[in-house]
């Protein structure tokens, strides 16, 4: 037994985290039925992300089982707290952060957990939202020179997300969000996305877990019940990232009302050469200045490998 006066011996890491390998991780529920059919899961799995149903057997089919054990562990806390309180229980949805870079796959996952907790006891109503609605419109983010800065913090309407957060946190009945067109690179006016007093509420996107920015006391990230961050290697998610360029291009792009028409006619020379400068320029900057460095703040960590398929699960001590 180590004294704790004692120096950690050579090499040894204070860390947060619990570390397991993807065998040790998918051994903690071995008799879970799978939930989705192989359609549902290309229904939700992104653009050149080979989620399958080994994957979501040994990976998310777990994390949602975790979840939802802590959606009810949260519920009976605030039971007993009212008891105590000798007030009335109020219903409050419990929210879940997913953060990570620009094509690590967190739009996949967080819409694979929405199906997967729906599943589960406790959490038949979740509702996912994305960070995207609270982005300035691009006019707004012309006028403040943000088109280049496009996904960093600052390109956000902070206030407006967190209270968004806020209303849907203490149980109100309708909360609305506005809607972010992909198609379009733009907030659509007059559309609105509305929540319902769910159950849990999923937020995802670049930076939900920044800490406060200047002048602000509190920031979306304190209001989460549990936060994911999607991790991997910097080279892996470039590739991925021009992967995932090259087939918009060839889809999405095509459309004479998308944003990024003007890349449809490229080469795919020229198209790789386009993604790079995108990357470099705007989406590793953003990654390695404000994205990855809220990492640690995170609940838990799934840990890509090259192949996109998770190979470690880092969950934060209690």
């Amino acid at each position: 037994m180590l004294d704790p006066q004692s120096p950690l011996p050579h090499g040894a890491q204070i860390t947060p985290f619990i570390e397991l390998d993807r065998a040790s991780w998918a051994a903690l529920a071995p008799s879970m039925p799978a939930p989705l059919s192989e359609i549902e899961i290309v229904q939700l799995r992104g653009l050149g992300e080979p989620l399958d149903l080994r994957e979501v057997a040994e990976v998310y089919l777990p994390l949602s089982r975790l979840l939802n054990l802590y959606v009810g562990g949260t519920k009976s806390l605030h039971d007993v707290t009212s008891e105590f309180l000798r007030k009335r229980p109020e219903h409050t949805p419990f929210v879940i952060g997913v953060a990570g870079s620009v094509a690590v796959g967190k739009s996949t996952i967080a819409r694979l957990l929405r199906e997967l907790l729906t599943r589960w006891e406790h959490t038949p109503r979740v509702e996912l939202v994305t960070t995207d609605g609270f982005l300035f419109p691009n006019a707004e983010l012309e006028r403040r020179g943000l088109m280049a800065r496009k996904g960093f913090p600052e390109s956000y309407d902070r206030r407006a997300l967190l209270r968004f957060v806020s209303e849907v946190k203490a149980g109100a009945a309708a909360v609305q969000a506005p809607f972010y067109s992909h198609l379009a690179y733009d907030i659509v006016p007059d559309a609105r996305i509305t929540v319902r007093r769910p159950d849990v509420l999923i937020v995802e996107g670049l930076n939900v877990l920044q800490p406060p920015g200047p002048g602000h006391r509190l920031a979306v990230s304190d209001l989460f019940d549990f936060a994911i961050y999607v991790d991997a290697r910097t080279s892996d998610i470039a590739r991925w990232y021009e992967e995932r360029f090259l087939k918009l291009q060839r889809g999405a792009f095509s459309n004479p009302r998308s944003y990024f028409h003007r890349y449809a006619s490229l080469s795919e020379d020229e198209a790789r050469q386009r993604a790079r400068e995108i990357w470099h320029s705007i989406n590793e900057p953003n990654l390695l200045q404000n994205i990855r460095p809220t990492r640690s703040r995170a609940s838990l960590v799934l840990r890509k490998s090259a192949d996109h398929a998770v190979s470690n699960v880092l969950l934060r001590k209690l």
